[in-house]
């Protein structure tokens, strides 16, 4: 009888020590012992034998019979020994089975109702397993081997959410988490395939915990569902908790490692325990792993022992510390936290942000300056509109106190303080005005306006948002010019009258050749109307209209080639018409400025008319000459100062603290700045020589230096000399002495020649500017190795808008005017030596004022 074992629920053990399960009351061992089972062989060998013994009892009656026929026959007959001897052994043999049978009966029957009892204990042995499986605790899923249907045993609780039909049950992934069902699956198809046992612990939708056991045995796969009491519950909540703990604690080391800031970890000893890849890099290790084991320090001992002393649990430490990384000396923003299982830190390399916070606060701190410097009032507001910045020019535009300035008003409040000190135009809608004026803020675009101020100002209001919040206000006061420009219409209006009011033709006409004004007279002398002659007629129009009174059209159409020629240098014309109605006229073509051409046509028929004519023109040229001059001295006056702001708020604009300017937008920068420096110049050539024409200019004489004198020279040049790629070559003897002149015109003389050198010079030559004294002259001389100038242009080499061609930059022809100009100031003279491809040489002879400190021009 085999022995079945509960050492384990749901399995039996033979006597060979093999499992055999327990499946569904079915006992799979035979409960018949090998005793019972050699006993019933010993039946059936027994009633074999009794058989055989009978059947040869027979043969051997019959034998003897046979062999005793001869003797015997003499004692019996064969048929009376035959009969006898077989009915002997026949009844023996019966008699003997019987016997035997009757024993064995009686062992059968008594092993039979043993059999019956070991059943029945089997049975209820069976039972009570049964009993034991089926639990609600616990379900059992049976495979057999190749593809079968699974056979299930038990329930799990209804609160574990395990459905109890088989096909919903084996749907891991609508009870389970998905991470649990995906390993669940794994493991089953592992356990079926490859007979790979498991043991695991998984998770259901209502967060319940299973324990699942995987097993192989007879051939047969089982997967045990346990649902888990109170504390083995817990504990398998622990084991997943620590999964999850340890797979976090793995991903941000793999996530701390990839970073390019070093970061540590210590333990309660303050010994290493655990680096990344940057930290071993910083500290020059082949790997972190060597970092720890040779406790490589990244920080110094101050450091580390100031950190120990100051971190808490409740307060980290947060400091800038400076440490030796690769040789440099490098600030790093350490962050160090303190725990239980020791300290744990990480650098921040900021060495770039400090030398960038400095290079910008640098930077504020320049532009401020510059700004403050400014004549033109400025003010800067911060995103929440209150006042950041305002330079000297605006508090004394305003005439505000410091200490309100100072407390950062709101832009807002500032409006309102500067109105209720009158200080602002009034306003219909105060409201709706100040709305509109704060509405920048919210602006795209720069808002331009212009106030009229009760104090009789006007201010042009510029006003430009900030990209990152605020804006940056701009008060130009344009009082000066809105009175040039009255005066200059007043001016025009009054050139108007005169010239309508002339007895003389006189037409004006523009660099386009039309005509821009023409007076009665002109129209009277040449028979035109007033529609022939309106502004914008061409003068090819009006040379078909004149063409009937005069019989030569060469003296009209010369004028429409003056008019529209592109040389620079315009000569003035004169001579005479006889009209075919006997009328006698003078004409007279005049350039004007800006390029304009007069013309003017008087009736010489009649003497005294002429007299008078004559009387009335040169008048007329006079006051025309006066206002050429007063309109040069005050447009040129006008012209520098927004020049000056051009270029300085150009300057600005290229500041990185003013904003990020793209590749287009700093290439017009650059071209407004040099155009504008090109035209300062212009204007400050056509400034002096208005000055000295209208004999007005006074040289401010002083002693100085010739040594000194070069020297300034050769800084002030250096840059132009360095963009044309040429060499300057002083030659002068050394202790010359000293002079008496107007030191800046000397140096505008000495730069105007040298630049002008430079302008013809080819590329890697060398200018030579030598200086010697005879006496008290002092003589300058520049030479350069350009191509020279022809004979026929020397003579117009020093006249007004006469600019030599071939030059790297073209200008506006006036800088050897000016030299001669400013020389003969100083009573000297300039000699100019060129021969085409022998270069230039220009010569200055500057005489020392000695008795004298000041000169009025001549």
């Amino acid at each position: 009888m085999a022995e079945i074992s509960t050492a384990h629920p749901g399995r039996a053990k033979t006597d060979d020590g093999n499992e055999a399960p327990a499946i569904g009351g079915r006992w799979m061992a035979e409960h018949v012992t090998p005793k019972r089972l050699s006993s019933l062989s010993r039946v059936v060998h027994i009633a074999r034998a009794a058989l055989t013994g009978t059947a040869l009892s027979g043969m051997a009656g019959i034998a003897l019979a046979q062999d005793a026929r001869l003797p015997a026959a003499r004692l019996f007959t064969s048929s009376e020994v035959i009969f006898p001897s077989l009915a002997i052994g026949a009844i023996a043999a019966a008699l003997f089975s019987s016997i035997w049978l009757f024993r064995q009966r009686t062992h059968l029957e008594a092993e039979s109702q043993e059999m019956r009892g070991a059943l029945s204990d089997a049975q209820q042995t069976i039972s009570k397993y049964e009993a034991l499986i089926a639990e609600k605790n616990r379900r059992i899923v049976i495979w057999e081997a190749g593809p079968s249907r699974p056979e299930f045993l038990g329930h799990l609780p209804p609160e574990t959410g395990a459905p109890s039909e088989a096909k919903q049950f084996l749907a891991f992934g609508k009870w389970m988490r998905a991470h649990s069902a995906a390993e669940l699956e794994h493991a089953v198809e592992g356990l079926r395939g490859q007979a790979r046992s498991f043991d695991m612990v998984v998770e259901t939708n209502r967060d319940e915990i299973l324990e699942v056991q995987g097993r192989v045995s007879g051939g047969k796969a089982f997967v045990r569902f346990i649902a888990l009491d109170n504390l083995r519950a817990e504990l398998a909540e622990l084991k997943i908790e620590r999964e999850r703990l340890v797979s976090s604690i793995n991903l941000f080391q793999s996530l701390l490692d990839a970073l390019e800031q070093p970061v540590w970890h210590r333990d309660r000893d303050g010994n290493l325990a655990w680096v990344n890849h940057a930290y071993g890099e910083a500290v020059e290790a082949s790997s972190a792993s060597q970092a720890v084991q040779e406790s490589r320090e990244f920080l110094g001992t101050i450091a580390r022992e100031k950190i120990r002393a100051t971190a808490t649990v409740d307060s980290p430490f947060h400091d800038r510390i400076s440490t030796v990384v690769s040789g440099n000396r490098t600030v790093f923003d350490v962050v160090d936290v303190v725990g239980k299982a020791g300290s744990a830190g990480m650098a921040i390399d900021v060495s770039e942000a400090e030398s960038i916070k400095a290079e910008l606060h640098r930077t504020l701190k320049s532009h401020a300056e510059t700004l403050d410097h400014l004549a033109t009032p400025v003010a800067i507001f911060d995103r929440d509109q209150r006042l950041q910045f305002y330079n000297q020019a605006f508090v004394r535009l305003w005439d505000l106190d410091l200490g309100f300035l100072e407390s950062r008003p709101d832009h807002n409040e500032l409006l309102d303080r500067l109105r209720s000190q009158n200080k602002l135009p009034e306003q219909l809608n105060w409201r709706n005005w100040k709305e509109s004026v704060l509405s920048v803020y919210r602006a795209l675009d720069t808002q331009t306006n212009r106030w009229h101020l009760p104090n009789g100002q006007t201010l042009q209001v510029i006003a430009t948002a900030h990209p990152q919040g605020g804006a940056t206000w701009v008060f130009e006061n344009l009082t000066e010019q809105v009175d040039l420009e009255t005066r200059y219409n007043t001016l025009v209006k009054v050139q108007g009258e005169t010239i309508d009011h002339l007895t003389e033709g006189v037409a004006v006409f523009g660099p386009d050749g039309r005509i821009r004004l023409s007076n009665p007279a002109f129209r009277a002398l040449w028979g035109l109307t007033e529609d022939q002659t309106k502004p914008g007629t061409h003068i090819r129009a009006i040379e078909a209209a004149c063409a009937l009174e005069y019989d030569k059209p060469d003296g009209w159409r010369l004028f429409g080639q003056m008019l529209t020629n592109f040389d620079d240098e315009r000569p003035s014309l004169q001579g005479t018409f006889e009209l075919f109605s006997g009328i006698v006229l003078d004409y007279a073509a005049t350039p004007l400025p800006n390029a304009q051409t007069m013309l003017t046509f008087v009736d010489m028929t009649d003497s005294a008319r002429a007299e008078r004519a004559l009387k009335e023109k040169n008048e007329a040229l006079r006051k025309a000459d006066e206002l050429k001059n007063d309109f040069v001295q005050h447009v040129s006056y006008e012209l520098r100062s927004p020049l000056t702001n051009i270029i300085g708020f150009t300057d600005l604009l290229k500041t990185p603290g003013i904003g990020s300017l793209n590749e287009r937008q700093a290439e017009y920068i650059d071209h407004i700045s040099t155009s504008s420096s090109v035209l300062l110049t212009i204007v400050n050539d056509i400034l002096d020589l208005a000055t000295v024409d209208a004999g007005i200019m006074e040289l401010n004489y002083s002693e100085m230096d010739i040594d000194d004198l070069l020297d300034d020279v050769a800084m002030q040049i250096a840059d132009r000399l360095h963009e044309n790629t040429v060499m300057l070559e002083i030659v002068a003897p050394k202790g010359m002495g000293r002079i008496v002149a107007d030191q800046q015109r000397l140096k505008q003389i000495l730069i105007k020649l040298i630049t002008n050198a430079a302008n013809f010079s080819p590329e890697g030559s060398t200018i030579t500017l030598s200086s010697w004294r005879t006496g008290n002259d002092f003589f300058f001389s520049v030479a350069d190795k350009g191509p020279g100038i022809a004979q026929e242009m020397l003579e117009t080499v020093f006249d007004r808008f006469s600019s030599g061609k071939g030059g790297k930059r073209s200008g506006a022809g006036l800088g050897l005017s000016i030299v001669e100009s400013f020389v003969n100031l100083h009573k000297g003279d300039v000699k100019i030596d060129s021969r085409p491809g022998d270069g230039t040489t220009v010569t200055c002879r500057i005489p020392s004022a000695v008795s004298f400190r000041s000169v009025a021009a001549e």
